[in-house]
């Protein structure tokens, strides 16, 4: 029996941390863990032997940070088979009669893709794909793709791991005490672009314990189809006499994972600082509780980098990025000007819609190439799920591939021609397809004949896999200026598909009014009707007052609007401006928002880079730089800062808010002398010995040079000893560590010590997914920072008490 068809059926064991283990068989402060694949393999193969005889059906490679970034071509060769055959020889001396799998270990690469950071998304695929083939090579049963903070990341590893070999894929991200992925995605917008994109199984390992990462497995349980597992950490980790404990003890962790394996997780295992004993607890606090049976989660839904949207209410999509009609954006695409597609965008956002329309269809300008770049720009700084618009096969890919999250496919009809195009892209990539009612002999005029295309279509989907929940039908809007009937069969159909195949529908409402006056009202008549009949999406024009008034005034008559609240508020604002719905979590508008805000400030909000640095360069002829930076770039900062501390924005919007903040600073530099362009004290910043995880340091690094602190960057794996001569060289007030991996915090702990002792004036401030403030009191640090906003206001703090000596 192969491992997918065991998990089906059973429950699956899985191995427990590995880093903690090797620090008490000698693994030195800042030794890379993967090298002891060859140096050490009695010891490696020692712990998966412990792992399966104390239950486990998988063990994890040692390669969690195997990658071509880290080791030469042809030592990482070497470390991967060294790993495979370690684990091998694991398998084969372990006692007990349980299937015995071996899965090639890939954790993130500690590197930020663009738009945030320096990596582009096709070399983070290529790094984690030379991993996969080498795995592939030399034998692992599987591929398990864990500990990933980034959907974007996990993203370029699946598709990597699926590109690259034909194993089974699982695939674990890692969320904080937020419910959320660093980089804000919530559970339901990973299990939707992870099933996608076609994972094995998917599930939830470190950060936390078990009961902490409770809400977040009863999400992906509630969502997935597929199996869940569950790799816990022990609890929360604490320095004691200079070894790393955690405060959850085996007993404890069986016990509260056997509840979440009651509910429906089918993979159990551990992360860091569990030990064989946990596994053998878990095993048997577990092995007696009968599997509960997978079910198909009949779910549309489409997910943006940090949220999901289904269709069980009606959507609306946004029409306005589209240059049908539209004189000044067709200008904008022809010009590349991306700030007023940008602009169209967030103004689309602040209107209500839920899903943005992106059409760049131009016969004089290289599709492809605008589409990827609009859909990646977009995403930068809008967090909508994004339905990608055009009849270019090749440019539909470019963009799906790029794309973060699970898109909207906009389109495929019943032409066999375009569905042999269309499928295979939902499949490989993911998306919800909309299906135009159309074929060969074109659109048909009756209702049934719209019918029997969709009953087409759905045949076709499945022979790719695709369920219905993944096919959204347009039953298509005529002008019912050229046709009486149009908008009735149209109507018809939406009802025929919605109650004979119980599948989806979508619109794009305006064509029905083409060629008559006061079209608004024939619109939002129609729209109404539509929803009645049970559409599930719009394709709409959000600025139309009666459009909005129509979809309020509809969901508040059907019960979907709890005591009118919505409603109550759309019409409050009416008078002055067309209002948008109560924002959604994370929203730029919600999280950041300045009353009375300047031009300026908008544009580093809404984290519009080449806006701002325009803005800066017209203000700065009639007002002091300075005045700029404390009146204008200071308080758009803050507002965000303070959005992201409440969670109400999500890091990428802060990264591109700083970004924008930049671009104002870089104008202002210029005009100003070179010795006042940092008025603030030196901060060092670096990642500690054996660490090559920077992508925490470098968010920290930004958003200081926006406050105007001189940061110098010592980069990753700083062994102390440079860390000590730098601090001590600028008589640094300030320095900041940062470790993602358990096996180096015993560096930084060095590190601080090696400060004491040399730098004793300097504060220490320290970060990482696995530190915790008892951690961090307990390593020496003055400061712990659970994000990067943190950094910045404990800098803010100092500066004030030096000020006041």
């Amino acid at each position: 029996m192969n491992i997918k068809e065991y998990i089906q059926r059973n429950t699956l064991y899985l191995d427990g941390g590995m880093g903690t283990l090797l620090q008490a068989r000698g693994l030195a402060a800042g030794e890379h863990p993967e090298t002891w694949n060859l140096t050490h393999p009695q010891d490696i193969t020692a712990i998966h032997r412990a792992y399966f005889e104390a239950g486990a059906n998988v063990v994890n490679t040692n390669t969690f940070g195997a990658n071509c970034l880290k080791f030469g071509k042809e030592e990482l060769e070497e470390i991967i088979r060294a790993a495979i055959a370690n684990a091998r020889a694991a398998r084969d001396t372990a006692h007990g009669d349980r299937p015995k799998w071996i899965a090639l270990d890939i954790g993130p690469t500690g590197r930020m893709l663009k738009p945030y950071g320096d990596l582009d998304f096709e070399d983070a695929v290529a790094v984690f794909a030379e991993t996969v083939r080498l795995g592939a090579k030399h034998g692992a049963d599987l591929v398990f793709i864990e500990t990933m903070n980034d959907s974007y990341e996990t993203k370029a590893a699946l598709l990597a791991a699926k590109e690259n070999c034909d194993l089974p894929v699982f695939v674990s991200n890692a969320y904080g005490a937020d419910g959320k992925l660093m980089t804000g995605a919530s559970p339901a917008a990973m299990v939707a672009m992870l099933e996608g994109l076609g994972a094995d199984a998917i599930g939830v390992n470190c950060s936390l314990g078990p009961r902490a990462l409770a809400g977040v497995v009863e999400e992906y349980l509630a969502c997935a189809s597929i199996p869940v597992l569950l790799k816990p950490n022990a609890g929360l980790p604490r320095a004691v006499d200079g070894k790393t404990v955690y405060d959850v003890a085996p007993a404890e962790f069986a016990a509260e994972v056997a509840c979440l394996v009651a509910r429906g997780v089918r993979g159990v295992g551990g992360c860091c600082g569990t030990t064989p004993d946990y596994i053998k607890a878990a095993v048997s606090a577990t092995q007696d509780i009968a599997p509960v049976a997978l079910t198909e989660k009949d779910i549309s839904v489409v997910s943006s980098y940090t949220h999901a949207v289904t269709l069980d209410a009606p959507v609306l999509i946004g029409e306005r990025i589209n240059p049908t009609g539209k004189k000044r954006f067709k200008q904008a695409l022809v010009e590349g000007d991306m700030d007023y597609i940008l602009k169209e965008g967030l103004d689309q956002q602040e209107r209500g819609v839920h899903i943005l329309d992106v059409n760049v269809g131009l016969p004089e300008i290289d599709e492809r190439a605008m589409l990827v770049r609009a859909v990646t720009e977009l995403q930068a700084i809008i967090d909508l799920p994004l339905q990608i618009d055009t009849a270019d096969a090749g440019a539909m890919e470019a963009a799906l591939r790029r794309y973060n999250g699970k898109a909207m496919i906009n389109s495929v009809n019943g032409k066999q021609e375009s569905l042999d195009a269309v499928l295979p892209l939902a499949k490989k990539y993911g998306g919800l397809v909309v299906a135009l009612t159309l074929d060969e002999t074109g659109i048909p005029a009756t209702a049934e004949g719209r019918l029997s295309i969709a009953r087409r279509i759905l045949a076709e989907a499945e022979k790719y896999g695709l369920a219905k929940k993944d096919i959204v039908f347009d039953p298509l809007a005529l002008t019912v200026s050229a046709d009486p009937n149009a908008g009735r069969e149209t109507l018809r159909a939406v009802r025929m598909i919605r109650e004979e195949l119980g599948a989806h529908t979508s619109l794009g409402v305006s064509n029905v009014s083409f060629g008559l006056p006061e079209r608004d009202a024939v619109n939002s008549t129609f729209f109404a009707l539509a929803l009645h009949a049970g559409l599930s999406a719009a394709i709409m024009n959000p600025y139309s007052e009666a459009m909005m008034k129509a979809w309020y005034s509809y969901r508040a008559l059907v019960g979907m609007d709890d005591n009118c609240a919505s409603y109550i508020a759309y019409a409050s604002t009416l008078p002055k401006t067309v209002a948008s719905p109560a924002p959604t979590a994370g929203s730029v508008t919600e999280g950041a928002s300045i009353a009375g805000a300047s031009a300026l400030q908008h544009a580093i909000v809404k984290g519009l880079r080449d806006r701002a640095s325009q803005l800066t360069e017209g203000l700065l002829a009639t007002r002091a730089p300075l005045d700029i930076v404390q009146e204008d770039i200071i308080p758009a900062l803050d507002a965000v800062g303070v959005g992201f501390e409440k969670q109400t924005v999500y890091l990428p919007q802060l990264l591109m808010s700083a970004e924008a903040a930049g671009a104002a600073f870089e104008v202002i530099k210029a005009h100003m002398p070179a010795d006042r362009t940092s008025d603030r004290f030196a901060v060092v910043l670096a990642t500690v010995k054996g660490d090559i995880h920077d992508i925490g340091k470098n968010i920290v690094k930004l958003l200081l040079e926006n406050y105007g602190f001189a940061v110098t960057d010592l980069g990753r794996d700083v062994p102390p000893e440079a860390v000590v001569e730098t601090a001590v060289r600028l008589h640094a007030p300030l320095v900041g560590l940062s470790a993602l991996m358990t096996t180096t915090v015993p560096a930084m702990e060095e590190t601080i010590k090696a400060l004491r002792a040399h730098a004793p004036w300097c504060r220490v401030v320290v970060g990482g997914a696995v530190l915790t403030q008892e951690y961090a009191d307990g390593i020496g640090a003055d400061h712990y920072a659970p994000d990067a906003m943190s950094t910045v206001r404990y800098a803010e703090i100092l500066e004030k008490e030096l000020l006041e000596q």
